[in-house]
């Protein structure tokens, strides 16, 4: 069986909803975003000429290796902040894509105040 290809909808909000902390909304109308503590770490695109196009955190030294390469991009309004915008998703298998929105959860949570990060683990 071939791998699926991208991330939707449906398949972000599986990924993400037992994350601790992990919540979701819809902001700027068009955009659907995984938060941990009020901090974004997952956006995706649900409408629009950007539709499909996920955008999440790297660590600032996988930056600029990765927006160097085909389909990855800095992310509009948030690259200061070391984010990467996958510009065709469906040409990246969703394990991979995954593997990264998890990348993005930890160092986000990981910038997070112990004591936050402390009452994550408790509600876990």
């Amino acid at each position: 069986m071939a791998e699926r290809m991208g991330l939707d909808v449906e398949t972000l909000d599986e990924l993400c909803a037992n994350w601790p902390g992990a919540s979701r909304s819809i902001k700027w109308e068009v955009d659907l975003v995984w938060s941990v503590a009020g901090k974004m770490f997952a956006v995706l695109c649900m409408l629009g000429p950007e539709r499909g196009r996920l955008s999440f955190k790297v660590e600032p030294e996988r930056f600029l290796e990765l927006t160097d390469q085909p389909g990855y991009a800095p992310a509009p309004y948030m690259a200061r902040a070391f984010w990467v915008s996958v510009t065709e998703p469906q040409d990246f298998a969703e394990a991979e894509l995954a593997g990264y929105v998890r990348q993005s959860y930890d160092l986000v949570r990981a910038a997070l105040p112990k004591k936050t990060q402390a009452a994550l683990d408790a509600k876990a």
